[in-house]
């Protein structure tokens, strides 16, 4: 399940940044629900918001720890619901990852595509959102396992 469930979510990252490239042009942004929600291609060198943009590197390093963490992590999940959490951020994390190695500039160095716009708070990807909703998740799952321990 949790093989599944991080490949399904790295395949429709991977394949919604494709279709970013290729059918959006950088900057323009493409309104889906008015102000609330657009289509705008960006690319981030940094992590949420472009912070310590300038330390990708940092961002990479991170990632790939985090991708080994969760998979070690996964073997010791009892429960459906911490397994597929746990696919999901593996997911995320593997998804800005293969950005940071293979997109431009390259070696660690790369930018992340991003290009969902949220009210233009802030830009984010498929990959972004399998974190958020992961991390939630976990949060969740951690504070019903205390209710549940009293």
């Amino acid at each position: 399940m949790w093989a599944g469930t991080a490949l399904a979510w790295f395949v429709a990252d991977l394949a919604t940044k494709q279709w970013a490239l290729a059918s959006l042009s950088p900057g323009a942004k493409k309104p889906v629900l008015g102000n609330l929600l657009s289509i705008q291609l960006v690319f981030n060198p940094g992590a949420a918001f472009s912070f310590l943009a300038s330390h990708t590197w940092i961002f990479t390093i991170v990632a790939g720890a985090a991708c080994i963490v969760v998979a070690l992590f996964t073997r010791k999940a009892d429960s459906l619901q911490l397994t597929l959490a746990l696919g999901m951020l593996e997911a995320g994390a593997a998804g800005n990852l293969v950005d940071r190695l293979f997109r431009q500039p390259y070696h660690g160095q790369g930018q992340v595509v991003d290009f969902i716009n949220y009210a233009d708070f802030f830009v984010g990807n498929v990959a972004d959102i399998a974190i958020v909703v992961s991390v939630l998740w976990l949060a969740l799952l951690g504070l019903r396992g205390k209710e549940d321990s009293k």
